[in-house]
């Protein structure tokens, strides 16, 4: 403990995260980097439980969080066996037969603060040109070219994939020199003070006991201290995301890793191909009222690319959050506080999130209410704006080709999505909240990519001489080229930038 550091008026120091994997590490060494001097941290982890290790493709605030940290990207990526992710293919969500990338960058130029890019764009095609979206964006092209570079005149923006158990060591061997301490072993039983209801200690098998102040939950879909030991209870969401198990595995890598995850859509759910420097990723997610355990094993091995290096595993999962996050003196974060299915690659953000709310937020001088219903109020609503997008990806569709898509479909949606499609219906109109991760470029991409095309748009884009609109948009979509043809391949790029002696 540094000296300069007052802390007789602090109640709050023991800091107890229970359960490693990413999200423990990822909130072990978050805590430890922003806040080592002034609290105690222990991290509970036992060796016999595996983890989910399926979270392998992640958002650009990932780099945010990383840049945080003060996380030397090039040493990262080099760990983690990192790839460059520049946004999700997407193959027959629409209809069978569709293709569009959701990418992570900007399309096109703000032109009018009253109007975003695409509604330019539908005036170019109402009036026949304009080419396709995704020519004036640098990511989408990029990705299509399997291209990447940092050091050209304009940088894209981008996130990652990962190995999540090399990720994992990769921070474990960040926070345990600076200061976490790591104990082996399984929780056997969860300890609450009699008279607050609070956790006091966790007991393990071997009967060592673990008292501390604040308790984080990272012990993933079974949230033994949040759920089982606190009572609360978990919001189910499947009545919209009818997907609720998935069958991984790993696989030789077949070619150059693309810079982009794929997401191909089945008559029963997605599947996905992550590829790393090393392997791919491979994931058949199904609804399990629609198809069984056994078919989409059978059917995942068919249809992987390469080789598989490990036998296929069940994940078993339900698309809900905790109806607080934090309650008394626990915080669930990962799993154990709430999961979105995997088809926009969120859960790992959503644990960078919770973690980076946390420090803001942190307990110092005890657990009073107005605290943590602000915590718990922006975890609702961050969990509630991703809910309403990945919706989105199963309710516009075309698909009539199996009982799944029927259901997705016709299902009521959330009143919150409603008022936005209606919004994009009628007038092309998208948003984003200061407080939402899904940006205007995000919406109007799958909006447009799974054929939902407004009957309207915004007029301010007819003031623009057409002649003018047609010079400045072919001068966007050669701009781009140009940049795009400068970079070099994304596979040369990965050897230049995080070559394997780095690790």
């Amino acid at each position: 403990m540094h000296a300069d550091f007052p802390t007789s008026d602090r109640v709050v120091k023991r800091v107890v995260v229970a359960g490693g994997g990413t999200a423990g590490w990822v909130t072990a060494t978050a805590l430890v980097r922003h806040l080592g001097p002034l609290i105690d941290i222990t991290l509970i982890e036992s060796d016999a439980i595996g983890t989910i290790g399926v979270g392998e493709s992640t958002v650009p605030t990932f780099r945010g969080f990383h840049q945080l940290m003060k996380i030397r990207e090039d040493r990262f990526m080099a760990e983690a066996q990192a790839t460059v992710k520049l946004g999700i293919e997407f193959k027959n969500w629409g209809q069978v037969g569709d293709r569009y990338i959701h990418p992570f960058g900007t399309i096109g130029l703000q032109w009018s603060w009253m109007a975003d890019f695409h509604h330019f764009w539908l005036h170019a095609r109402a009036q026949g040109f304009g080419g396709e979206l995704g020519e004036y964006c640098l990511e989408w092209m990029a990705g299509e070219a399997n291209r990447m570079s940092l050091s050209s005149s304009v940088a894209p923006s981008y996130a990652y994939h990962i190995d999540a158990a090399r990720y994992a060591r990769f921070l474990r061997s960040l926070a345990e020199p600076a200061g976490v301490k790591r104990v082996e072993g399984k929780i056997r039983n969860v300890e609450l003070a009699p008279e607050s209801g609070h956790i006091a200690a966790l007991v393990l098998e071997s009967g060592t006991r673990i008292e501390g102040d604040l308790f984080i939950d990272c012990t993933g879909f079974r949230s033994l201290l949040l759920g089982e030991a606190l009572g609360v209870g978990f919001e189910d969401w499947g009545q919209w995301i009818r997907t609720d198990r998935a069958v991984a595995v790993q696989s030789t890598s077949d070619g150059p890793a693309q810079p982009y995850t794929s997401a191909i859509a089945h008559e029963a759910g997605w599947r996905w191909r992550i590829p790393l420097q090393h392997r791919d990723g491979n994931g058949f997610v199904f609804a399990s009222d629609f198809m069984s355990d056994d078919e989409a094993h059978a059917r995942l091995l068919a249809e992987i690319e390469g080789e598989p290096i490990v036998d296929p595993w069940l994940v078993r999962f339900k698309t809900g959050t905790r109806t607080r996050a934090w309650h008394k003196n626990c915080v669930g974060l990962g799993l154990a506080g709430g999961f979105i299915e995997p088809l926009e690659s969120t859960s790992i953000h959503l644990m960078m999130a919770a973690v980076t709310r946390l420090i803001e937020d942190f307990p110092f001088h005890g657990f009073d209410d107005a605290l943590l219903d602000h915590f718990n109020r922006k975890s609702r609503l961050e969990f509630e704006n991703i809910r309403d997008f990945i919706i989105l990806h199963y309710h516009v569709t075309q698909r009539d080709d199996s009982p799944f898509w029927d259901h997705c479909r016709t299902m009521e949606i959330p009143d919150s999505l409603k008022e936005r499609l209606a919004l994009w219906r009628e007038n092309g109109r998208a948003y984003q909240l200061g407080h939402e991760l899904f940006r205007v470029d995000s919406w109007s991409s799958v909006l447009l990519g799974q054929g939902m095309h407004p009957r309207g748009y915004h007029h301010v884009a007819a003031m623009m001489p057409e002649p003018q609109l047609r010079e400045e948009l072919a001068r966007m979509r050669k701009d781009i080229a140009g940049v795009v043809a400068e970079m070099p391949s994304h596979r040369e790029f990965l050897r230049r930038y995080c070559p394997a002696e780095l690790v």
